[in-house]
């Protein structure tokens, strides 16, 4: 889930900070820019792990500041395709469900890959597994929004927004702020997941299941030390 990503930059020193080691001014310095920022196609950065190498500080003509380059290792929030993860349900739509981590809420489990048959309770606003039973019937089984549930990363998106130029007319410059505003709000980095399989989905669906195979291994032991 977390990896260790090594990373270059060149790293801008104010004059205000000279006072700092450089070590220590470019570590806070680092972590101000890339702390909680997505990186195209790196993750979602959590926090500097160790500094590999300092290059020469340079000033260059018409800025006071010093300029570094540097090659750094940092944490960053990426899982691994095909890894499973526990989370909590943050809310329900038909567009599936919401996953958060707490840190990280951009995690979406399709209708596609629920439990099946399900479907989606539009006054509950829940998605429903209508889990069935051996005389026929069904049994709803809700996903409620807190509820813990484990899921397996199927893919991920990455969407890098690009800045868009003003226009000089009226109609241009109302198309360019909404061409903006889209670009705002794209979400630099998505997760997606599945439960479509044995032993995933909201935890307290297997709660039971675990608790029969822990008191049937605990019996087993007992018959083991009798003998």
């Amino acid at each position: 889930m977390f990896v260790l990503s090594e990373l270059k930059d060149t790293v801008r020193i104010a004059p205000e900070l000279f006072e700092l080691s450089l070590p220590e001014a470019i570590k806070d310095e680092i972590n101000r820019k890339l702390a909680n920022k997505v990186l195209n196609n790196v993750g979602l950065c959590i926090a500097l792990q160790n500094i590999v190498s300092l290059g020469d500080s340079i000033i260059l003509p018409g800025d006071g500041a010093s300029h570094t380059e540097v090659i750094f290792r940092y944490i960053v929030f990426r899982p691994i395709i095909g890894e499973v993860i526990t989370g909590k349900i943050r809310s329900c739509s038909r567009e599936g469900v919401h996953i958060t981590l707490g840190f990280f809420d951009d995690i979406l489990i399709p209708p596609a890959v629920l439990q099946h048959p399900s479907r989606f309770e539009e006054t509950e606003q829940a998605w429903v597994w209508e889990y069935p039973l051996e005389d026929g019937g069904k049994h709803d089984l809700f996903m409620d929004i807190g509820e813990s549930i484990k899921f397996r990363v199927t893919g991920e998106i990455f969407e890098e927004a690009s800045p868009v130029g003003g226009q000089s007319s009226d109609k241009a410059s109302h198309s360019s702020s909404s061409a903006s505003t889209t670009e705002a709000n794209k979400t630099p980095y998505r997760i997606f997941g599945a439960i479509n399989e044995s032993g995933l989905g909201l935890l307290s669906w297997w709660a039971q299941d675990n608790a029969n195979a822990e008191e049937g291994d605990e019996e087993d032991g007992q018959e083991d030390e009798n003998t």
